[in-house]
């Protein structure tokens, strides 16, 4: 009964707030008192009671009644800090204060008059000098600094939300503002050596701060996008500078609940049916607080993080070391091995955690927060070059290639998760820039993870490349700009991989039977740029890996019609006419030219359910603009390919006198420049493509440059030799021709090996501007209970119902 009473006083308060047209004195403390002193409503019951007309009916008809509620939240958040909570009273009235706050924030946010008020100092006699007993600044603190401080000290505040160190003895409550954070780390990993016991009560009290935090990071959400702004978010910037004292007890502690948490927890089957799991809500919250506050100030974040770690001379000009954001600034320098194996092994466990199949279904708790692991690891990839080596260092690479790749292929016809399409896309894009990535595939895949996939005996570049053809061809339209990206990463890896499996080597050759079809070429401007990356696949891996991958050249040998055909591909305008008059419904043709059974317990990839709600996404930019080409040297090591200044000059230097028969290693650079430099992402381009059509003079601009001289000189060779056999043996069993083909060598008679070209990944406005609405998206939808932000004016993405 006593709850409810509690909840009709709480109620009545709002209405009196919402009904009085008078300002009230901030100073009547028995009317603000009512709204946390004598009430323990939960986040829910705040919402259901304060609806979103009231909080919009009281910013806009008495704004001072609602600058007072919000100060006076503050100041007694900040007494709660000051005072260490040490009653289960005062510590109500900080968890009722904490919840108001998240519930009107948002409101704040949307009305841009009211957006500098919680940075603004309050004016008035004394008030305040209450929020700022320091007495050492002249200036008041603004309101939005007082409350981040507050929530940090109530983060480690004894009894509270950490474990007390005092023994039994409740008259020495500690002093707050004298204990030491960095001994009260929440949990035992990078830094910290103590596990402390877990306390679901604390976890609680934790989550709702996070909660708040989170709340008020969100800010951004109510700002338009635009790839100019470099302007970072000011909570953010505040909360993880040098101001507040906790800055790296808190990272850590985030960082450790995360990556120490262990959803099976001690291999009961259906635990997580017979008690609820606190910590699993503590993790999501500490994951999406770290991804919103690792942010940088444009340009490259890997940049500014290799500044703290230089330890070149610049180091003794006594600079300061790295970035201002303390939180990326801490990520950058994690350098111990432990430390790194733990992050890396953190990250694997709960990635794999959907993956991990039992005899009894269901059996195992799944959780639900992989896009927000997946943001983390790449922001840990891009900010610490120390952590991306360590991971592509030995085969726990693959304990985040293989999840990422399940990601990839469950998602693939569901609209709603284009942007985990993208972020997996991108990691790869990165993690395939190091070589080491390239070598690592080729161990073997022997995991059976139930994936809608065909059967296959092979390596994990065998594996990726499987799943890659599936989201090609029967990945819905909305991931064509994405096409690029797959096939530069198959570009990266290809040097290295030592033996492809038929079936990925058939996969390969489909791909490129589909985009080489004239009325495809001729379509789009950007379109031919995909038979230049699988050319340029094949290419590597005859010229690198010949020995290994008699698959593949026996694949090449079965289609070579497809390669004497876009030799002698046709510009002349009456053909060009044809071929589009073919031109089909779909951008690739939808079948296999060999289609094995999929895994045993594997789902088809189903559509989005109808009403699922997708926020929008920016579009990304070309992979022309998040990729700059390194030429790999003798010695192994990259160096970076200049730019041509201008993309008419390469085109003709490229043009002139190129034909089948030059050496691709004389023009290799130029072509491949003049091969992306049109490359635009393919949304982007349907608009300008229906003003655009194929002309002779623009497809021979790019065929005569067409890499198909290593190609057809294995052909000259090898076919005539392969029927040679076929007809003295009378043989039909292809294993014979393999077999051949497996002792066979080409030594001698191909060109001169090409320069291996890596397109690495390149940070910029256009790609982080993309991160930024995709995460604030992940995060606006996965945050239902309470829904925080629904209903209210976001500008930074739209939700749209599918």
């Amino acid at each position: 009964m006593g709850n409810a009473d509690s909840k009709l006083h709480f109620r009545k308060a709002v209405i009196q707030l919402t009904t009085k047209t008078r300002p009230v004195e901030a100073t009547d403390d028995a009317f603000w008192d009512q709204f946390w002193a004598d009430t323990s409503t939960t986040v829910q019951d705040v919402f259901a009671l304060v609806p979103a007309a009231e909080i919009r009916a009281v910013r806009e008809e008495s704004p001072s009644n609602l600058a007072t509620l919000c100060y006076k939240a503050v100041e007694r958040l900040v007494q709660g800090a000051d005072s260490g909570c040490p009653s289960d009273k005062e510590r109500q009235i900080v968890l009722n204060c904490t919840r108001l706050l998240t519930r009107i924030l948002p409101y704040i946010f949307e009305d841009a008059d009211w957006r500098g008020f919680f940075w603004s100092t309050v004016p008035g006699a004394g008030r305040a000098g209450r929020l700022d007993d320091d007495g050492d600044d002249d200036e008041a603190r603004p309101l939005a600094e007082s409350l981040l401080l507050a929530v940090s000290d109530l983060l480690f505040c004894p009894d509270f939300t950490v474990q007390s160190h005092k023994k039994n003895n409740p008259d020495t409550a500690e002093d707050i503002q004298s204990i030491d954070s960095c001994e009260y780390i929440w949990e035992a990993g990078v830094g910290f050596a103590q596990s402390p016991l877990l306390n679901y009560v604390h976890d609680l009290n934790r989550m709702e701060l996070l909660k708040l935090l989170l709340t008020c990071f969100s800010e951004a959400m109510y700002l338009p996008p635009s790839p100019e702004s470099k302007s970072l978010n000011p909570w953010v910037t505040f909360f993880c500078s040098a101001e507040n004292r906790h800055a790296l007890p808190l990272f850590t502690s985030l960082l450790n609940v995360v990556c120490a948490y262990d959803p099976v927890g001690y291999g009961i089957p259906y635990n997580h049916l017979l008690f609820s799991d606190h910590r699993e809500q503590l993790v999501e919250q500490a994951l999406q607080i770290l991804i919103v506050t690792l942010e940088h100030d444009g340009g490259s974040a890997a940049s500014a993080a290799l500044q703290a770690l230089n330890t070149s001379a610049a180091e003794e000009e006594q600079e300061p070391a790295g970035p201002d954001n303390l939180f990326v600034n801490y990520l950058s320098r994690i350098h111990r091995e432990e430390d790194l194996s733990f992050i890396l092994k953190g990250l694997a466990r709960l990635l794999n955690n959907p993956l991990v199949q039992t005899y009894l279904p269901r059996s195992t708790k799944r959780i639900q927060c992989h896009q927000e692991l997946l943001i983390l690891f790449w922001k840990f990839c891009d900010f610490n070059k120390k952590f991306l080596f360590y991971v592509l260092k030995s085969s726990d690479v693959l304990e985040m290639l293989v999840p990422i790749l399940f990601y990839l292929n469950d998602a693939r016809a569901d609209q709603s998760r284009v942007g985990l399409m993208h972020i997996g896309v991108f990691i790869l894009l990165l993690l395939s820039g190091e070589r080491n990535f390239g070598v690592r595939l080729n161990k073997p895949y022997t995991l059976r993870v139930p994936m809608d996939i065909p059967v296959f005996t092979g390596t994990h570049a065998d594996l990726l490349v499987v799943i890659f053809h599936k989201i090609i061809t029967s990945g819905h339209q909305r991931l064509q700009p994405l096409f690029d990206c797959l096939l530069t990463i198959i570009v990266n890896i290809s040097p290295y991989l030592k033996s492809l499996s038929m079936v990925s080597a058939n996969k390969l050759l489909h791909l490129l039977e589909a985009f080489s079809t004239p009325w495809f070429l001729f379509s789009t401007p950007q379109n031919h740029h995909l038979v230049f990356f699988l050319l340029e696949v094949f290419n590597n891996i005859i010229q690198y890996q010949f020995d290994g991958n008699c698959n593949l050249v026996y694949s090449i040998i079965r289609k070579r019609n497809v390669f004497h055909h876009l030799a002698n591909l046709p510009s002349d305008p009456a053909s060009i006419q044809k071929a589009l008059q073919k031109k089909k419904k779909s951008g690739i043709s939808r079948t296999s030219s060999i289609e094995n059974e999929s895994m045993e317990g594997s789902r088809p990839a189903a559509p989005a359910e109808p009403g699922t709600l997708k926020a929008s996404l920016e579009a990304t930019p070309g992979i022309d603009k998040i990729t700059e080409k390194s030429q790999v040297s003798e010695d192994g090591t990259m160096v970076a390919v200049p730019h041509s200044d201008s993309p008419q000059a390469a085109d003709s230097s490229a043009a002139a006198g190129a034909s089948d028969t030059e050496s691709n290693s004389e023009r290799e650079p130029e072509v491949f420049h003049a091969e992306s430099e049109a490359a635009r992402s393919r949304l982007s381009s349907v608009s300008s493509a229906a003003a655009w059509s194929a002309s002779p003079d623009w497809v021979l601009s790019w065929k005569t440059k067409l890499p198909l001289q290593t190609i057809m000189r294995l052909l000259q060779v090898l076919v005539p030799q392969v029927e040679k056999i076929c007809i003295d043996k009378g043989l039909t069993d292809e294993s014979e021709i393999l077999k051949f083909l497996q002792h066979g060598t080409l030594v001698g008679l191909l060109p001169v090996p090409h320069p291996i070209l890596i397109r690495k990944y390149q940070a910029n406005a256009g790609t982080a501007m993309w991160f930024r609405t995709y995460m604030w998206g992940v995060i606006y939808l996965r945050n239902v209970d309470p829904p925080i932000w629904y209903d209210t004016d976001i500008r930074l993405f739209e939700i749209q119902r599918i």
